[in-house]
């Protein structure tokens, strides 16, 4: 293994794992810090020549970005590793990680059963497309031998003592192992085979690739034994109430009486199943209905059901994970900074390195510092804001740690982009011009013009709505449309000549308005090619692809997309709106383990109930006349009398909207009576499986983080207005979210990992 000894001195005592290997799961958790460890020196005692500086120079540049990316700087330091790694995180390779990634999921749309037809529904689906052997497994194979790449990489960086360490890439190594061996018994078969096994296994190559993803799910482990313990909870109030039911709905002499024992109450899976239903409230009233009907005494037992599972305990556990999870961000946050503070005081260490001197005062020049950020790949604005901090001490020529650490307070701060001046005009009455165009008041008339235009747009479609399209009055909506997309253009020309293009394109809301205000423009123009000016009579049929109708549905449906222009002007809607965006932007490790439980759960739908449920042949072409018989002849509420058919496990596109019906919960006993009675009663564990993963645990993390992002935005719109955050030159980023709660490390535990590292080989 080849390391470099940099730093010479003493030490005593051990520290916590802040930090794990290049792609390692995060070992550093606020409560697993540990700080036992006592410094008894810092002396570097390395020669100073040319090959060492530039070495140097080369190791703080790679921990800096480190810093700036979260990532962890246990790897290997030499040269030619430093420019293996920053070639490894180039944007290039990682796209194309992740574009491998992508593909290799996206195979499961195309192999077979390929989902590339119009309709799922097997009464009337046309063959779909079933590519040749050999067509996606040679793509597949290109993707394992990037994998293969990937891993010896990432192996070859950290080295093979943090690799026998780290779980995450021996599951790495086996998934690629299993899913080769799968390939080739593919391919053996000449593609015939009827279970791949490499299906189920390809959600890992996203799991690995992301650390999130991994902080993510130890969250989830973490939160497990509570949930379990109201699940079990849940699961005894159940069986209770189901021994309760069937005795009290037992089969009697009179066949009166009967009606709700045979439909809910006739055997213990079916007494089960029925009151699992009930605690989604999918099948409330129309399972107390038979005994309801009878004596309205028997409603105190659905009812009692009902309160204490979907009010009482369904409701507790919403609780117990949000109380649970609620760290999730703040724990995440905390690795994160300990890793960012970790890579700048190992940038700081490298060099302080450059001759026994220096070292000893722990200092650094500020040329090299400078020279150093030269060659940091980040963002310009940040290059920009350090660099002239960094300058500040030019007259000492030197910093100390504590000046160093602080110039890189900027990298903990999101920029916020300043508009342009505005034009300056010679022209007093330009000048007046000016000062009234780019008043605020212009954007509140443009907001009551718009809310104008989708009030008379949907009065119109009211008056039209019983019309049919050649009865319609296109020449009223089409006059409506233009005055109101001439005003459109008007605002957007005085924008532009009161702040400039520049400062017009500077705001998000102009560019939003500016671009369908041109789209409407370009649809207007096609309208008056194809069809001519507006007239009285105008002949809606199509003269090219599309009708005339069509055009101005299209048009109708911008202008209400437009609309949503006023969403910055309400203070509380925009503060929903910021937490949905910061939602998709920051909760995207959350989004990318549901998907792969959803992968995971369609491939063994797949495996389980592929062609299970055909149609009646006399259903295969449907008519209208003989699906009113067929469906009168079912019994009400089942798979076939709602005509679920579309619904079901033929392909990979199928089962995933599937699963999301049964995730919404509404009539989800439709499905898991239909594969209960065409497979077995066995079917009906898989369902609750997916009901228990994705409505009771996913939905209710959802709810969770949603909560969190939201209190944080709540009670930082109320301690900060609008104005005071755009005077700032910056804003704190979602990363220091929870900045009170963050305990930031020691000089003496961050110099403790130093010594940890497992090249670096620091000895003090």
């Amino acid at each position: 293994m080849e390391t470099d000894s940099l730093l010479t001195g003493s030490v005593n005592g051990v520290s916590g794992d802040y930090g794990s290997s290049t792609g390692a799961e995060d070992r550093g958790s606020p409560g697993s810090r540990r700080t036992s460890c006592t410094v008894a020196g810092d002396l570097c005692m390395v020669g100073g020549d040319t090959d060492d500086e530039d070495l140097y120079i080369q190791q703080a540049v790679v921990f800096i970005e480190d810093a700036i990316q979260f990532r962890s700087i246990n790897h290997r330091v030499d040269a030619r590793s430093l420019r293996l790694y920053r070639w490894y995180y180039s944007r290039i390779c990682q796209w194309g990680l992740g574009l491998t990634i992508a593909v290799v999921l996206l195979l499961a749309f195309v192999e077979r059963p390929s989902s590339l037809s119009a309709s799922s529904d097997p009464r009337h689906r046309s063959p779909p497309w079933e590519p040749p052997c050999g067509f996606t497994e040679s793509i597949e194979m290109v993707c394992l031998v990037i994998f293969t790449l990937d891993l010896a990489v990432k192996s070859y960086l950290i080295g093979w003592e943090e690799l026998r360490k780290n779980k995450w890439l021996i599951g790495y190594t086996v998934v690629i192992s299993v899913s080769t061996i799968d390939w080739v018994l593919s391919v053996s078969m000449v593609c015939d085979e009827k279970l791949r096994v490499r299906r189920l296994l390809r959600p890992f190559f996203l799991l690995q690739n992301s650390s999130l993803m991994k902080k993510t799910l130890k969250c989830i482990k973490r939160t497990l034994p509570e949930i379990a313990s109201v699940i079990l909870l849940l699961a005894l109030h159940l069986c209770l109430f189901t021994m309760i039911g069937m005795l009290l709905f037992a089969k009697s002499e009179d066949p009166d009486k009967n009606e709700e024992w045979k439909l809910h109450f006739r055997s213990l899976p079916n007494s089960l199943t029925s009151l699992l239903v009930l605690l989604t409230t999918a099948n409330n009233p129309d399972v107390m209905i038979p005994a309801y009907s009878l004596n309205r005494g028997y409603s105190i037992f659905f009812v009692t059901f009902s309160v204490i599972g979907t009010y009482c305990l369904m409701n507790l556990l919403t609780a117990i994970i949000y109380n649970q999870f609620r760290g999730y961000l703040l724990m995440s946050v905390q690795t994160s900074i300990i890793r960012r503070r970790l890579g700048i005081r190992a940038a700081f260490q490298v060099l302080s390195c450059q001759g026994a001197q220096r070292a000893v005062e722990e200092h650094v020049q500020v040329d090299v510092v400078l020279k150093v950020m030269s060659r940091v790949q980040m963002k310009c604005y940040y290059r920009a804001a350090i660099t002239t901090d960094a300058q500040q001490y030019a007259d000492v020529g030197y910093m100390d740690r504590e000046q160093f650490t602080k110039i890189f307070d900027a990298l903990d701060k999101d920029h916020i982009k300043e508009h342009p001046p505005l034009p300056q005009y010679n022209s007093p009455v330009l000048q007046r011009c000016q000062v009234i165009f780019s008043h605020y008041y212009v954007t509140i008339l443009g907001n009551a013009v718009a809310l104008a235009n989708v009030i008379c747009i949907c009065t119109v479609l009211v008056l039209n709505s019983e019309k049919s399209t050649a009865e319609r009055d296109n020449f009223i909506m089409e006059i409506i449309n233009l005055c109101f997309i001439l005003y459109y253009l008007f605002e957007m020309c005085v924008k532009i000549f009161a702040f400039g293009w520049r400062g017009y394109l500077s705001y998000r809301n102009n560019i939003f308005d500016g671009f369908l205000t041109i789209l409407l423009l370009v649809l207007q123009f096609t309208i008056y090619v194809t069809y001519r000016l507006p007239y009285s009579d105008w002949d809606p049929s199509s003269h090219g692809v599309m009708s005339l109708w069509e055009m101005l549905r299209l048009i109708n449906m911008l202008i209400v997309f437009r609309f949503l222009r006023i969403i910055p002007d309400i203070k509380l809607m925009a503060l929903v709106a910021s937490t949905l965006l910061d939602l998709v932007k920051n909760l995207r490790a959350f989004a990318g383990i549901l998907m792969v439980v959803y992968y995971v759960f369609a491939v063994f739908g797949i495996w389980l109930f592929e062609g299970a449920i055909k149609p009646p042949p006399e259903m295969s072409v449907p008519s209208n006349s003989s699906m009113g018989n067929i469906t009168s002849s079912m019994e009400c509420g089942t798979y076939e009398q709602l005509g679920y058919w579309p619904n079901n496990f033929d392909d990979f596109a199928a089962s995933l909207i599937l699963l999301y019906d049964v995730m919404v919960v509404n009539n989800w006993q439709a499905f898991m009576d239909a594969y209960s009675r065409y497979t077995t009663e066995w079917s009906k564990i898989y369902f609750v499986c997916w009901w228990l993963t994705s409505s009771v645990m996913w939905v209710n993390l959802f709810v969770a983080l949603i909560l969190e992002n939201f209190i944080y935005k709540w009670d930082r719109s109320h301690r900060c207005s609008v104005t005071d955050v755009e005077r700032i030159r910056y804003e704190t980023s979602v990363q220091l979210m929870f900045r009170e709660q963050i305990q930031e490390p020691t000089e003496e535990e961050l110099l403790c990992q130093l010594h940890q590292h497992p090249h670096l080989h620091i000895h003090w």
